[in-house]
C-alpha cells in the first residue's frame, strides 16, 4: 500500500512538471506569434513595436505574393501623464522620433518613414511645440520583398525624446516574429484598432487650392469652405524656421475662402514666402469635428481672393471717395489752411493762372501719393513690415514735421515769406505765388500730413493696393490722390467761383495771419505725439527747436526787409547767417531724436481696458469672452476723437462692463509687428481699426468713425453674463 502511494506521488510530480513545461511552451509560442514586442519600460514611457496583423499569408500558387505588398507596423508610445513626445516638426524646441525597422527571414524589407498623425499644439510659455501625449501609435509601412513562405523576424531600433519639466532622450531595441499562414488573408491583430485610430488622425490630401502671399497670408480656395463648416483653423509647417510657431494665427472665413495669417520666424531671411510652403492645415467645424489636410501653398504676389463688392471698379471708387473725404479729416487741416489762402489770392487772377495752379497742385498730390504708395510696396516686398502712416512711428519724423508746420505758421503770420525772388510791396502779389514748384511742394505736403488718417473707404482701398499687383496699387494710389486734389481743383477751375472772390487787398493779410493758428495747433498736437513716443524729455528738444526756428525766421524776415529797403548788405547777410545757424542747430538736434526714443508707460485705464497682445486675445477667445479690439495711435487724430467721443465715455464704458466686454487697445504709435500683422490679417493697413468679437466667435468690423450708439448697439446684440 505504501509503495502504491509512493508511485502515485511520483507520477503526480511528473505530470505537474510536464504540465509546467507545456505551459511554458505555450507561453513561448504565444510570445513568438504575438503582434506586439516585449516592451521597453522607463519611468516615463512604455514603448513597444506592434503589428497590424498576427501572421503573413503564404505566397502559394493560388495566391502568389503581389509586387508592392507592405507590412504595417508601428512604434507605440504610452506616455505617463504630464509627458509628451514630438511630431516630425517639433516646433520651437524638441526632437522628432526616429525608427528603423528591418524584416528578415522568409521575407525582407526595410522601413523608416513614419506616417505622422496630426499632433497637438503644446504651449510652453513663450514657445510652441507640436507633439503627442498619452497613448500614441506612429505607423510605418514596410515594403516586403520576396515570395518565400515561413516565419519572418522583425527588428527595430527607435530613438525618441520625452519632455515634461525636463527632457529625457530614450531609445529601445525591439524584436517581433510573425509566422506564415495558409490563407489568402490574415485576421487583424489585437492592436489593429490602434492602427485604425492612427489612420483616422492622418492628414488627407487637400481638395482645396492653397497659396501664400508676400504678406504671409495662407489662403485656401474651394467649394465647401464657409463660416458654418470652418469655425477654427491653424497651420502646422513641415519644416522649422519658417513661421513664428507661438504667434496667433488670425483666421478669416468667407464662402469658398479661408485665410490664415502667419508670422515669419524671427530668424527667417526675407523675402519669407518666396518658395512653396508645405504643411498641415487643421480645420474645425461648428460641432467641434476636426479634419486635417496636407497642403503645399504656392507663392502668390497678392491675395487672389475675389470678394463680393470688391471688383476693380469698386476698389477704385472706394479709393476716390476716400481721398475726397480725406479733405475733411483733421490731419489735412494745416494744408487746407494754406490752400484757402492760395484760393483767396485768386481774386482777379486770369483763367490761365488758375488752371496752372490747379494742374500743378493736382499733379503734386497724385504724383506724391503714387510715389509714396509704390515705395511702401517695394519695401514690403523686400520684407519690411510697414503700414499706412508708418513714418509717424518715427519720433524724428514727428519732430521734423512739427518744426515744418511751425515754420509754415510763421510765414503765414508774416514773420518771413517764402518767395522765389525779391519781395514786392503789394501783399496781394506776395501771396499770389502759384509757381509750379510751390504747388508741387504743397501737394507733397498734403500727402505727408494726410497719411496718419484713414478716412472711410480708404481702409479697403489701401489693403487692396498693398495686396494686389503693383500696377493695381499704383492706380489705386492715383485715385486716392485724385480724390484729395479734386475739391481745390474744382474750385480753382469753376468760372463762376472766381467772380465771388474779392480782389486781393489788406483783408488777405488778416485771413492769412488767422490761418496760422491751425498750424500752431498742429504743432502742439505733434509735440504731444512725440511725448507719447519718447517721454517728456522730448519737450525740451522739440520746444527748444521751435524757439530756434522762430528766432531764425525772425532774422530771415529782417534780411528780406533789408533787401527790400536796400539797406547795407552786411546786415542782410548777418541776418541770413543767423537764420542758417538756427537751422543747423535744429538739424543736429533732429539727428539725436531717434536715438533717445523709449517706451512710454501704459496710461491709467479702466480695469476692462487692457493692452493688446496676441496671447491675451487668444486666451479671452478660448474662454468665450467678448472682446473689443481698438487699434490706435497717438498721431492718428481720428483715433483720438473716437476714443474721446465714442469709447472712453461713461455710457459706453458702462455697456462694456454690463456685457463683460474686454477692450484690448493696441498702441501703434511706435512700430509694433504684432499690431501690423493683426491689421493685415483683417485686410487693413492703418489705423483706426475696430473689431468686435462676440462670445460665439462672430467678428464684426466697425467703421473708422464711431458713435456711442453704434458701439452700444454692436456689443448689445450678443449679451454675455459677466462673472461675478
Amino acid at each position: 500500500m505504501m509503495r502504491l502511494l509512493r508511485l502515485e506521488a511520483v507520477w503526480g510530480s511528473v505530470m505537474a512538471y510536464m504540465g509546467l513545461l507545456c505551459l511554458m511552451g505555450v507561453m513561448a509560442l504565444s510570445q513568438a506569434d504575438a503582434a506586439e514586442s516585449t516592451p521597453v519600460v522607463t519611468s516615463h514611457t512604455r514603448a513597444s513595436l506592434v503589428s497590424a496583423v498576427d501572421a503573413l499569408p503564404n505566397g502559394t500558387a493560388s495566391q502568389p505574393d503581389k509586387t508592392g505588398a507592405e507590412l504595417l507596423l508601428g512604434l507605440r508610445l504610452q506616455l505617463q501623464p504630464g509627458w509628451h513626445s514630438y511630431w516630425q516638426n517639433p516646433g520651437d524646441a524638441g526632437e522628432p522620433t526616429h525608427i528603423r525597422i528591418t524584416i528578415s527571414g522568409a521575407r525582407s524589407g526595410v522601413g523608416e518613414q513614419i506616417e505622422w498623425p496630426v499632433p497637438e499644439r503644446l504651449s510652453e510659455g513663450e514657445l510652441m511645440a507640436y507633439g503627442y501625449r498619452g497613448d500614441v501609435l506612429l505607423p510605418v509601412k514596410v515594403p516586403l520583398e520576396g515570395q518565400g513562405n515561413g516565419v519572418v523576424q522583425i527588428t527595430a531600433q527607435a530613438d525618441w525624446l520625452v519632455c515634461a519639466d525636463i527632457c529625457i532622450p530614450e531609445s529601445g531595441h525591439f524584436t517581433l516574429t510573425l509566422p506564415a499562414r495558409e490563407a489568402a488573408t490574415t485576421p487583424p491583430s489585437a492592436e489593429a484598432d490602434l492602427f485604425r485610430k492612427a489612420e483616422a488622425e492622418l492628414p488627407q490630401p487637400s481638395p482645396f487650392t492653397a497659396s501664400i502671399t508676400a504678406e504671409g497670408r495662407l489662403v485656401l480656395h474651394g467649394a465647401g469652405l464657409a463660416s458654418d463648416t470652418v469655425r477654427q483653423a491653424w497651420f502646422l509647417p513641415l519644416e522649422g524656421g519658417v513661421i513664428a510657431h507661438a504667434a496667433t494665427q488670425a483666421v478669416t472665413v468667407e464662402p469658398g475662402y479661408v485665410q490664415i495669417q502667419l508670422k515669419p520666424d524671427a530668424y527667417a531671411q526675407p523675402p519669407f514666402w518666396q518658395k512653396s510652403l508645405a504643411g498641415v492645415v487643421v480645420l474645425v467645424d461648428g460641432a467641434g469635428n476636426r479634419s486635417a489636410i496636407h497642403i503645399t501653398a504656392m507663392p502668390s504676389p497678392h491675395d487672389v481672393r475675389q470678394k463680393a463688392g470688391q471688383s476693380v471698379f469698386g476698389v477704385l471708387l472706394a479709393a476716390f471717395l476716400g481721398g475726397m473725404i480725406l479733405n475733411l479729416m483733421p490731419c489735412v487741416f494745416p494744408v487746407l489752411a494754406m490752400k484757402i489762402v492760395s484760393f483767396a489770392a485768386m481774386g482777379g487772377v486770369e483763367w490761365r493762372s488758375r488752371v496752372q495752379s490747379a494742374t500743378w497742385y493736382g499733379l503734386g498730390v497724385m504724383g506724391s501719393f503714387v510715389a509714396f504708395g509704390i515705395g511702401m510696396m517695394a519695401l514690403r516686398y523686400g520684407g519690411a513690415t510697414l503700414g499706412w502712416g508708418f513714418q509717424f512711428q518715427s519720433p524724428a519724423f514727428v519732430v521734423g514735421m512739427g518744426w515744418l508746420l511751425f515754420l509754415m505758421a510763421l510765414t503765414l503770420g508774416g514773420v518771413f515769406h517764402i518767395t522765389g525772388g525779391r519781395l514786392v510791396g503789394m501783399a496781394g502779389q506776395r501771396m499770389a505765388g502759384h509757381g509750379p514748384v510751390r504747388e508741387l511742394l504743397t501737394g507733397l505736403l498734403a500727402v505727408i500730413v494726410a497719411t496718419p488718417c484713414t478716412a472711410p473707404f480708404m481702409g479697403v482701398a489701401i489693403a487692396a493696393a498693398f495686396n494686389g499687383p503693383v500696377w493695381m496699387g499704383g492706380v489705386i494710389f492715383l485715385m486716392l490722390g485724385a480724390g484729395l486734389a479734386l475739391p481745390y481743383v474744382m474750385l480753382a477751375l469753376m468760372p463762376g467761383v472766381a467772380g465771388y472772390i474779392p480782389r486781393p487787398g489788406p483783408w488777405m493779410e488778416r485771413v492769412k495771419q488767422g490761418l496760422a493758428f491751425p498750424l500752431f495747433a498742429s504743432f502742439v498736437w505733434l509735440l504731444w505725439v512725440a511725448v507719447q513716443q519718447s517721454g517728456s524729455d522730448i519737450v525740451v528738444v522739440m520746444g527748444g527747436g521751435a524757439v530756434l526756428l522762430g528766432l531764425g525766421g525772425w532774422f530771415y524776415g529782417l534780411a528780406q526787409q533789408a533787401a527790400m529797403t536796400s539797406r547795407t548788405p552786411r546786415f542782410m547777410w548777418f541776418c541770413r547767417g543767423v537764420a542758417i545757424l538756427c537751422l543747423l542747430l535744429c538739424a543736429l538736434g533732429l539727428m539725436q531724436v531717434g536715438t533717445h526714443a523709449r517706451d512710454v508707460a501704459q496710461k491709467n485705464a479702466p480695469s476692462f481696458i487692457e493692452p493688446f497682445s496676441e496671447k491675451r486675445l487668444a486666451a479671452l477667445r478660448a474662454a468665450g469672452r467678448p472682446v473689443f479690439v481698438d487699434m490706435t495711435a497717438s498721431w492718428c487724430i481720428t483715433c483720438m476723437v473716437n476714443e474721446r467721443v465714442a469709447l472712453d465715455v461713461p455710457s459706453v464704458q458702462q455697456a462694456f462692463h454690463e456685457h463683460g466686454v474686454t477692450l484690448l487697445r493696441g498702441d501703434w504709435t511706435q512700430h509694433d509687428e504684432a499690431i501690423t500683422a493683426f491689421l493685415r490679417a483683417h485686410g487693413r493697413e492703418g489705423v483706426p481699426f475696430y473689431l468686435y468679437l462676440s462670445p460665439q466667435g462672430k467678428e464684426v468690423l466697425l467703421p473708422q468713425i464711431l458713435t456711442p450708439t453704434l458701439v452700444q448697439q454692436i456689443i448689445g446684440e450678443t449679451p454675455f453674463k459677466a462673472e461675478q
